[in-house]
Formats: C-alpha cells, sequence, structure tokens
C-alpha cells in the first residue's frame, strides 16, 4: 500500500509540473518571423524591382542564415525550458558475481560464493524552482533569443537596401555608358575633321594630337564604365543567390522615380531600429543575468524518486515482494567555490554596465546616421535640381548652334563639340539623379527599414 502511495506521488509531480510550466512555454516561446517588406520597394514602381526583391528574399544565401540562426535559437530555447521540467528516465543493471573464492558474512561462511541482482527502476528528479532561479535563465534565454531576431531583421533590412541601391547603380551604368559612347562617336568625328583641316593646312599638329588625346581619354572613361557594369551585375547576381543566372533584366533610365521625402524627421523615429531594440534587449538580458547570479548563492532542492523492481533471482524480478519504491528531497548548498559565484555576480554587474553604454553608443550613432541620410536626401535633390537647370541651359546653346549651323554662320566641328557639351551635362544630371533614389533608399536603411513617406517632424 505504502509502495502504490509513493507511486501515485511521483506521478503526480510529473504530471502537474509539466502543465504548470508549459504555461510559461507558450507566453514566453517566441517564433522566428521573417522580415520582409514588399509593400516598401513597390513605392518606386518597378515591377523588375519588386520581382527582383521577391527572388532575394527567396533564394539570398545570407538571409537563410540569419533565418537558420533564429531557428537554431528556439531550439535553444526549448532546451532551456526542459530543464525546467523533472527528468524521468531508465537506469537499470543486471549484475552477476561469477563463482568465486569463500566469502564470510560474521559467522556465516559461504563458500564458492556467486550471486546475480538485477535492478529495473524509473527514476524521477526536478529541482524545485523556489527562488526562480530557473525560469529567469529561461527568461534570459527568451531575451537572446529576442537579440537574435532583431539581428534576422537587420539582414533583411542591410541586403535588400544595398541590393536595390546596386540596382539603381546598374541602371545608371547603362545611360552613363550609352552616353559615353556618344561621345567617343563624336569624338572619332571630330579628330577625322581635325586631321582634314590639317591636310589642307588649316590647323596645326597640336591640335590634332589634342583631339586624339581626348578621344583616349573617353574610351578610357568607357572602359572604366563598362567594368563598373560587370562589377555592379556580378554583386547584384550574388544578392541573388542563383549561381545560374546569367542575364539580369532591369529597367531603363527614364522609368527611375523618386519616392517624396519628408524634409525633417524627428529622432524618435530611431526606436524602431534593430540595433537599438538590441541593445535595450541586451540590457534587459543582462539585468535579469545579474538577478541570477544572485541567487546561486541560495540552497537548491531537488526531489528525487524510484519505482521498479530489485531482485537476485530474474525468474523473481516481477514477484510481490521484489517492488521497489523511494522518495525524497535532497537539499544542497554550495559552502566554498573559491570565490567563483562572486566573481561571476561581479562579472555580470560589469557587463550590466557595458550593456548601458553599448545602448548610448546605438543612440548617438543612430541619431547620427538618420541626420547623414537626411543631408544626402536634401544634398542630392539640391544637386539635381542644379544638373537639371544646366542640363536645360546647354539645350538651349546647342538649339542655338544648330540653328547657327544650319544657316552656315558655324562649322560642323564647332557643332560636334556643342553636342558633346550636352551630353556632358547630361552625364552630371544622371549621376544626381541616381544618388538621389540611392539618398532614399540610405535613408529607409537609417531609420531601420520602416516607411517614412508619410512621416514628418
Amino acid at each position: 500500500m505504502k509502495n502504490l502511495k509513493l507511486l501515485i506521488i511521483i506521478l503526480a509531480i510529473l504530471l502537474i509540473a509539466p502543465k504548470t510550466l508549459a504555461k510559461t512555454k507558450k507566453n514566453e516561446a517566441p517564433q522566428p518571423i521573417t522580415y520582409m517588406n514588399l509593400t516598401w520597394w513597390s513605392k518606386y514602381n518597378d515591377p523588375i524591382l519588386d520581382n527582383y526583391m521577391t527572388l532575394l528574399y527567396k533564394n539570398n544565401q545570407d538571409l537563410k542564415i540569419a533565418t537558420i540562426k533564429a531557428k537554431q535559437s528556439q531550439q535553444i530555447m526549448k532546451q532551456a525550458f526542459a530543464n525546467q521540467l523533472p527528468q524521468l528516465y531508465f537506469n537499470g543493471y543486471m549484475q552477476r558475481d561469477l563463482t568465486a573464492s569463500d566469502q564470510r558474512f560474521g559467522d556465516v561462511l559461504i563458500s564458492d560464493y556467486n550471486q546475480a541482482h538485477y535492478f529495473l527502476p524509473l527514476t524521477m528528479s526536478y529541482e524545485v524552482d523556489i527562488w526562480g532561479e530557473n525560469y529567469l535563465k529561461t527568461k534570459s534565454l527568451k531575451k537572446q533569443i529576442e537579440m537574435t531576431k532583431q539581428d534576422e531583421r537587420a539582414s533583411y533590412i542591410t541586403i535588400s537596401s544595398n541590393f536595390a541601391s546596386n540596382y539603381y547603380t546598374l541602371i545608371g551604368l547603362d545611360k552613363l555608358i550609352k552616353n559615353q559612347e556618344n561621345l567617343v562617336k563624336l569624338e572619332e568625328e571630330i579628330v577625322k575633321l581635325e586631321e582634314q583641316k590639317y591636310k589642307s593646312g588649316l590647323c596645326p599638329l597640336s591640335e590634332v594630337l589634342s583631339e586624339k588625346q581626348t578621344l583616349t581619354q573617353l574610351s578610357e572613361r568607357l572602359n572604366s564604365l563598362k567594368e563598373r557594369q560587370d562589377v555592379t551585375l556580378n554583386q547584384l547576381i550574388a544578392f541573388i543567390g542563383d549561381r545560374y543566372l546569367t542575364t539580369f533584366d532591369r529597367s531603363e533610365y527614364d522609368t527611375v522615380q523618386v519616392i517624396n521625402t519628408p524634409s525633417e524627421l524627428s529622432t524618435e523615429i530611431i526606436s524602431e531600429r534593430p540595433d537599438i531594440k538590441k541593445a535595450e534587449l541586451y540590457i534587459e538580458k543582462t539585468g535579469i543575468d545579474v538577478q541570477v547570479a544572485k541567487r546561486d548563492f541560495l540552497p537548491k532542492f531537488r526531489i528525487y524518486g524510484q519505482v521498479g523492481f530489485n531482485a537476485f533471482d530474474w525468474c523473481r524480478m516481477f514477484a510481490p515482494h521484489t517492488f521497489l519504491s523511494n522518495i525524497g528531497i535532497a537539499p544542497s548548498l554550495d559552502l566554498f567555490t573559491g570565490g567563483f559565484k562572486k566573481a561571476k555576480l561581479k562579472y555580470n554587474k560589469l557587463e550590466y554596465e557595458k550593456a548601458l553604454q553599448i545602448y548610448d553608443k546605438a543612440i548617438i550613432t543612430s541619431i547620427q546616421e538618420l541626420n547623414d541620410a537626411l543631408m544626402s536626401v536634401k544634398t542630392t535633390d539640391a544637386n539635381y535640381q542644379k544638373s537639371t537647370e544646366r542640363y536645360e541651359l546647354e539645350q538651349e546653346k546647342l538649339a542655338l548652334a544648330n540653328h547657327k549651323y544650319q544657316i552656315g554662320g558655324a562649322s560642323k566641328l564647332d557643332n560636334l563639340k556643342d553636342q558633346q557639351y550636352v551630353i556632358l551635362s547630361e552625364e552630371s544630371k544622371v549621376i544626381n539623379n541616381i544618388n538621389r533614389v540611392i539618398s532614399t533608399i540610405n535613408l529607409y536603411k537609417a531609420i531601420g527599414g520602416q516607411d517614412y513617406t508619410t512621416m514628418s517632424l
């Protein structure tokens, strides 16, 4: 009867404790999240970019690694939660003392002693979390998991932003290469005309050499632009993560659109940045670790129990009098650890102070990056406006030059050079326009991947 009572007690502990802790598991175990923001990139009205973003989120290896790390942290959380549950395991043994010399037990002599022993128990062990130390350890791991999620979110923001920047850089390079090829063609015609003038004795040789030198410079720049185009293209293909991809579609330069950006943004917007969130979680985690280190000085209590069968003859293993059961509480207290626990507590306190400094640094860095990104948006927009004005003036001058050439007031050579001036001024406009688009992407990255188009100071 007593054995039956002990068995009922052990089973009650095994059944009640998991249900109690399961509530904690349900409330605290976070799930990994994929931070895809296709809505934001659709604001640029580029269907090709939207399609590539979908492929990026699906295939990019760095994003997959970040997601796997988040999933790994989930398993660490499960391991920590398992440590709060009772442990039940089978740990039996079967032993046989072979025939040996005579054995004496007091006045009793057993000749040629041999004995078999069979022990088949189920063992239960459960550390009673009186001080909440194990619970705090699990809570600390939860904060660590949330920090990992912020790392995953930061990876999505950074990689998608870098991809979009390279995408628009490639579009700009396509346009610059076309313009440069036109410059080279015009310069080749100029060199031919200069050579004809020289042969006719209308100009010195130095003018011909000067134009040939200009042609080599323009050709060199064309080669450099093509190299940048190939490098940028290779980077974009690597972002997509498709080793078999050989072609990369992109929109034409004339279809590029720039989203509206507020002139000012509140610094409160940085509170949603992944690094700020991570720094906040790190403070919370280290604070919990300090509490755990303090409670490590307190005594621990472990409930243990066994139910099973103990016999010296296998044939009688399950006989009525072979049933074995026990239950008890084992208190423990570390009296001397050489200062280990004290050093651990001090270390965690210093870690907490370090976390505060990391948080302050994250805020300062975030404000700086926000201000830099806003200034970049303003500057690139102003430069684009000025370069547009200059380009329009060059077009007006070219119209006048064309009229002058048609009425015979200017030579074809002069007209070709006027056409070059227009292309050169358009190059500056193209660069500033692409920089203007990239600056809006950098602002999106600086504020932690938020939609700032509807925000203002």
